[in-house]
């Protein structure tokens, strides 16, 4: 079966025989509408005239897929439970800013906290982290400046023996 070549003349240059116009369809065979009448110029493009619709979007007269209601239970998630050590860890090594042995204490509690956040799955990992931290520059500080006044003891102690000497 031999079809009528197309308008204007033009043949296909294979040779091959082309297939019957295809009258673009929605759903259930019912034809795509399309554009009668004069074209306006100024008219903007209208991308779905031919029956060439975009994979992935809804067909022009249809609304887009929804998506299930959710299940009965799901809903917002429930905020986790922060660890308490982890809490009085942090308190502790902030503490240690104005009482020098709280900083200690409090950087062994962060410890204690991160192991019972890794079993427990708890909350307050970062808590317990900066409890670390601060909890053990803070120690280091103080180990420094108690270093520091044994020096500065030492020294005084020494000059001090020298000067008693040379007296009479």
């Amino acid at each position: 079966m031999t079809y009528p070549h197309p308008p204007g003349g033009w043949t296909d240059p294979t040779g091959q025989q082309s297939s019957p116009p295809v009258e673009p369809t929605l759903v259930a065979g019912q034809p795509v509408p399309t554009q009668h009448g004069p074209a306006d110029p100024y008219a903007p493009v209208d991308p779905y005239a031919g029956g060439q619709f975009p994979p992935g979007q809804p067909m022009p007269g249809y609304a887009a897929p929804a998506y299930p209601p959710p299940y009965a239970g799901y809903g917002y998630p429930v905020p986790q439970k922060t660890n308490g050590m982890a809490i009085a860890a942090l308190v502790l090594a902030l503490l240690g800013l104005t009482s020098c042995i709280t900083a200690p204490v409090g950087a062994i509690l962060g410890h204690v906290a991160q192991k019972q956040i890794r079993l427990s799955g708890e909350g307050g990992e970062g808590m317990a982290k900066a409890a670390i931290i601060v909890g053990w520059i803070l120690t280091g500080l103080l180990v420094l400046l108690i270093a520091f006044y044994v020096v500065v003891i030492v020294l005084a102690i020494t000059t001090s023996a020298g000067d008693n000497t040379s007296s009479y």
